[in-house]
């Protein structure tokens, strides 16, 4: 499952989605909004998605993990509109048997998501005017 949200995302909420007694690793990622970037401080972010897109998309890339890796169930959530410095971005969940599938399920996730999803990203800083940034780091991308 994966969707996108206007609300603050509760992550102890979308964790306990993914409680499963066949499950031995959980994995999570949490992107959240920094105060900086490129050396400028960044007072808050803001994120347009086209919804629907995004959607089949989104279902798309947890579908190919699921077959790629040997995954049980996977939970994530994209935020939309205006986010201040250390709100969740985005979270991933995933739960599989074993740690390493796990961690190469969730990485891959996170990374296609970044490449693929319609989502824009617009830095509001403390002393210029906001502009829209590059969101698409990840794998073949340098990450910091």
């Amino acid at each position: 499952m994966f969707s996108i949200s206007n609300v603050p995302i509760d992550a102890d909420l979308l964790s306990k989605q993914l409680i499963n007694s066949s499950a031995g690793a959980f994995v999570c990622f949490e992107g959240r909004v920094r105060n900086h970037n490129e050396g400028s401080e960044v007072a808050s972010l803001e994120y347009e998605v086209y919804e629907g897109l995004a959607a089949k998309e989104a279902w798309r890339i947890v579908e190919e993990a699921k077959e790629k890796f040997d995954i049980l169930d996977v939970v994530g959530v994209h935020r939309q509109g205006h986010l201040e410095i250390g709100d969740i971005a985005v979270w991933i969940g995933v739960i599989a048997s074993h740690r390493g599938p796990a961690f190469s399920a969730c990485r891959y996730i996170i990374d296609e998501i970044k490449h693929r999803l319609p989502v824009w990203k617009k830095e509001h800083y403390k002393d210029k005017a906001p502009r829209w940034v590059s969101c698409h780091e990840g794998e073949g991308h340098e990450i910091r």
